[in-house]
Parts: structure tokens; C-alpha cells; sequence
């Protein structure tokens, strides 16, 4: 017998952010959420189809990309390297 449990889509599972072979496509949809993007942290704010991820760009000016922007910079759960 098997236990499992649901999850949210976007939200990753205890194992996800464990296994270094499981990349998510797309980003979380959970508000606060917080993702790397080019070695810098980027937490979502706003309300659904208003959202926007929000960080600093690399001369630390506040900077605001798209779910799609974020996903063709390429991110993750964790800070590379």
C-alpha cells in the first residue's frame, strides 16, 4: 500500500527541491514565491494575470519579468553554483 499526497501545480514537493535531476517547467504560482533567475533572487507579487516576478537586475536596480521572461533566462528553486 502507497501513500501519496496531492499537490498544487507550481508548487514543488520535498523531493523536487532534493532531486537535482527534477526541473519544473514552469515557475510557481504561489504569491511570495521566491525562484533564481541568472544568479539572483526573484519573488512573485500581484494577483493572477497581473503577477509579475520582481529582483534586481545586475547593477541592482529593481527589475520585473514575466513568467515567460523568467523562462527563457532559465531558473530554479535554488542559487546556482
Amino acid at each position: 500500500m502507497t501513500t501519496e499526497t496531492a499537490t498544487e501545480p507550481g508548487i514543488p514537493s520535498a523531493s523536487d527541491l532534493t532531486d537535482p535531476t527534477a526541473r519544473p517547467t514552469t515557475p510557481p504560482t504561489t504569491p511570495c514565491s521566491v525562484v533564481w533567475c541568472c544568479g539572483r533572487p526573484y519573488v512573485l507579487e500581484g494577483r493572477a494575470g497581473r503577477a509579475r516576478w520582481v529582483g534586481n537586475d545586475d547593477r541592482g536596480r529593481p527589475e520585473r519579468l514575466s513568467n515567460a521572461e523568467l523562462q527563457r533566462r532559465g531558473w530554479s528553486h535554488r542559487r546556482a553554483g
